[in-house]
């Protein structure tokens, strides 16, 4: 159930977020953008993603979790699709924060769906359920580099392809999702009180997760065009980005359970550690090899922090307050997101080019990881409800 459910965001977030990476250096070129407009292209995405994580609970509520995740699925490959049709850049904003606000109410209601799968087995056990859950968008990256190049026949210049193909892919991702989405409870508080929580003893996360979000964001986007503006051909990107989507869903099989075993904070910190890591092989060694090994560390490690953050906030909170929690986390990842390709790209126009928007990524996921130190253990208080 929790693979099928992770169609959802492997399209919303593989295909919608991440894949404009492989298509921004075409755009950019065709449509005389500068790094800061590119930028801005994907802090719209972050930015309709920010108001979709603040309604994705409320309408969850009103048209049940399924319905939610299926209806937001299908307007995700609209949106995708429709920008293949514009080289307005005001179109393509506008575009972009409805694939966003679409996304977030899929990896919202999709995630209190894969919670509740979980809520009779043991720590492990839903830790890994999370886990591939989570390992949904990896999915999708590693997915959307193939998809891309089929839609634009191998031609660079050809992105309107790319985004007619990355829609049509996100239509057959929710027919493939709908099985696991039939299995599912009917909701994903089903049987449970909407319960109450306090943010106060959750803040270190909160501040982590929204500035690991900053932080990884200004990478996924800009990379790429790092990659090749250092000469890297189109083979070896579509290796590297091949690397970095298989890390993220093989990963997911291997932070599970470590993270079932580290005490609150402690799983956010070393995973953020990992994320530092990657994100400064590139800057640090300029060679194929460093950049596949930024790949795999990077890859590996981005998602779980979802995983980790998650993980930690089920185990501190009901589970009727579940899906408005992961919302709640999910509206302070947004707002990382939507500043980091901005900042970044602003940094990335100045004399130091691409490397400067890099560095910050590395400066803003460290700041990430010495916050999540700062989280206590609050303790378990997960209930199984009555059958």
């Amino acid at each position: 159930m929790a693979l099928g459910l992770a169609l959802g965001p492997a399209a919303a977030l593989g295909f919608g977020r991440f894949a404009y990476a492989l298509l921004l250096p075409s755009m950019r070129v065709d449509l005389g953008w500068s790094y800061a407009q590119a930028g801005a292209v994907n802090g719209a995405n972050a930015l309709g993603y920010l108001g979709g994580a603040l309604i994705a609970a409320a309408v969850a509520r009103r048209l049940g979790t399924k319905r939610a995740f299926l209806l937001a699925l299908l307007a995700t490959a609209v949106a995708l699709m429709l920008s293949a049709a514009t080289r307005d850049l005001y179109t393509l904003l506008a575009l972009r924060i409805a694939a966003g606000a679409a996304g977030a109410v899929v990896f919202v209601a999709g995630g209190g769906l894969a919670a509740m799968a979980g809520v009779s087995a043991g720590a492990g056990r839903s830790a890994l359920l999370l886990a591939v859950y989570f390992a949904g968008p990896g999915i999708g990256i590693l997915l959307s580099g193939p998809v891309v190049r089929y839609g634009t026949g191998g031609a660079a210049t050809d992105w309107p392809g790319g985004w007619l193909a990355l829609g049509a892919a996100t239509l057959l991702a929710a027919v493939a999702a709908s099985p696991a989405l039939a299995r599912a409870p009917s909701n994903s508080t089903s049987g449970l009180a909407d319960e109450r929580f306090r943010f106060r003893p959750l803040a270190p996360i909160f501040v982590a997760y929204g500035l690991s979000g900053s932080g990884y964001i200004a990478y996924m986007t800009f990379i790429v065009a790092f990659l090749r503006g250092g000469g890297a051909t189109e083979a070896q990107i579509m290796a590297f980005w091949a690397i970095l989507g298989a890390a993220a869903v093989g990963a997911a099989f291997v932070w599970g359970p470590i993270l079932a075993r580290l005490p609150a904070g402690r799983g956010v910190f070393v995973v953020l550690l990992v994320l530092v890591l990657g994100a400064t092989l590139p800057l640090a060694a300029t060679s194929i090899p460093a950049a596949f090994a930024s790949a795999a560390l990077f890859g590996g490690s981005f998602l779980a922090v979802v995983t980790a953050v998650t993980h930690v906030a089920r185990r501190a909170t009901p589970p009727g307050s579940w899906t408005r929690v992961i919302g709640a986390l999910t509206v302070a990842f947004a707002l990382g997101q939507c500043l980091g390709p901005v900042l970044a790209g602003v940094m990335s126009d100045g004399p130091s080019g691409l490397r400067a928007g890099l560095l910050l990524s590395v400066v803003l996921l460290a700041a990430a990881a010495a916050m999540a130190l700062r989280q206590r253990e609050l303790g378990a208080r997960v209930t199984v409800p009555e059958r």
